[in-house]
């Protein structure tokens, strides 16, 4: 084998450059980087590095958890891990959730430090017909336009995820495409209770169905953890079709039955393409600076924390406040919820903010409404408040033994 060594390569002639031919293995050595720049599609090796490409999953190493590090007894919503929603039909179980810190374990072994989990507090022994659980993840439109859906150049994708359960069996994940109502299941199999196992599931290109580019929702995962007869009657639909429940989740386990059940998840990654185990890419580890900010395009919160301050406060009028603007770090994706969570009064131990200004504090239980745009919000607030027309000061948050209050900002899909 003879050894060329260059510092570059140019085409002859034109812009394309080919290497190799139909058939042959290109090879990256052990330890050696093959960088592709600029492209978050990408063919090679488990070697293969995306530095200018932002994962497809965001938030996929389950690190940021901006809401609270666990929840009980939750209903449909997003609980712990930012960007993970919980969905589920009339249901009977009742679930924990938990942003859960890995200590060891194949995946801690692989990189990963935090989980998504739920444990069972109350089982759904019997699944009925309407009866389903779904651990979800949500794209812009906008967002997902590299696998060319719906089109002819239409691309395959592989999702490739650690998992945990004490429940072993079949259990399904599938996608489903909003904007043209299709769907496509794929069933993997978890083997051993209670061990992490790393599963790589591919899924195929659909010619038919084009995604709206834009930023409302068009493309689910979902992770079934159960589901009753009418989403497993069917046949399981491994190839893309137009949704039809009984074929979604086909063969999925009850994994709601028992108190004893517990399911954790991380390391999501999809990439554009097909893959084995072997030839996927490594996941992409984001900071987790870059990884928070790009999960605040869809949830921001102030407040929460003692005696912090929020904004600055202006006298509407001498009952009147606007406090603000509270600047989110990055544009939302769309003018926000805006929610409060305040006290139970307006006195100093059941207030949940205060005004500082003129050397008075006014507490006050919550404020009243909010003007928000995609970039801030303004808070006002006419009751518990008294003070000079023009009046300047300071919004914040409660003292440590009140029941400090929060503002929470939302446009999540």
């Amino acid at each position: 084998m003879s050894t060329l060594n260059v510092d570059k390569v140019d085409p002859s002639t034109g812009t394309a450059l080919e290497i190799g031919t139909s058939g042959d293995t290109i090879t990256v050595p052990s330890g050696a980087t093959f960088v592709v720049a600029g492209t978050t599609e990408i063919t090679g090796t488990n070697n293969v590095q995306r530095p200018n490409a932002n994962p497809l999953i965001i938030n996929g190493d389950m690190a940021v958890a901006q809401r609270a590090t666990s929840v009980t007894g939750g209903s449909t919503g997003y609980h712990t891990c930012d960007r993970w929603r919980w969905v589920q039909g009339t249901f009977d179980a009742v679930v924990d959730f938990a942003h859960e810190t890995l200590t060891s374990g194949d995946a801690y072994a692989d990189g990963f430090q935090k989980a998504y989990k739920y444990d069972v507090t109350t089982a759904d022994i019997t699944m009925a017909a309407a009866h389903y659980s779904i651990i979800q993840y949500k794209w812009e439109g906008q967002d997902i336009q590299c696998i060319k859906k719906g089109t002819a150049n239409a691309q395959p994708v592989t999702l490739s995820f650690w998992v945990k359960s004490t429940k072993t069996g079949t259990f399904v994940s599938g996608l489903y495409d909003v904007d043209n109502t299709r769907n496509c299941s794929q069933a993997y199999t978890i083997s051993s209770t209670n061990t992490w196992e790393y599963k790589v599931v591919n899924f195929p290109a659909d010619t038919t169905g084009v995604m709206d580019s834009n930023n409302s929702n068009s493309l689910n995962l979902n992770f079934y953890t159960s589901a009753g007869s009418d989403r497993t009657s069917g046949t399981l639909a491994t190839t893309w079709e137009s949704y039809v429940a009984a074929n979604v989740a086909v063969g999925q386990v009850n994994g709601v039955d028992s108190t004893s059940n517990t399911f954790h998840i991380t390391g999501v990654q999809m990439e554009v393409g097909e893959y084995t185990s072997s030839t996927i890419p490594p996941f992409q580890h984001e900071s987790y600076g870059d990884n928070l900010l790009r999960c605040m395009r869809y949830y921001n919160i102030f407040g929460n924390v003692a005696s912090k301050p929020l904004g600055m406060a202006a006298f509407y009028s001498t009952t009147a406040v606007y406090v603000g603007p509270l600047t989110y770090p990055v544009e939302m994706r769309a003018v926000p919820t805006i929610t409060v969570t305040g006290g139970s009064g307006d006195t100093y131990g059941t207030a949940g903010f205060v005004i500082n200004h003129s050397s008075s504090n006014d507490w006050f239980q919550t404020f009243q409404s909010s003007d928000s745009t995609t970039k801030c919000a303004f808070m006002y607030i006419s009751s518990g408040v008294s003070g000079g027309d023009g009046d300047a000061g300071r919004g914040r948050c409660a003292d440590a033994s009140n029941p400090f209050g929060k503002i929470e900002a939302s446009s999540e899909l």
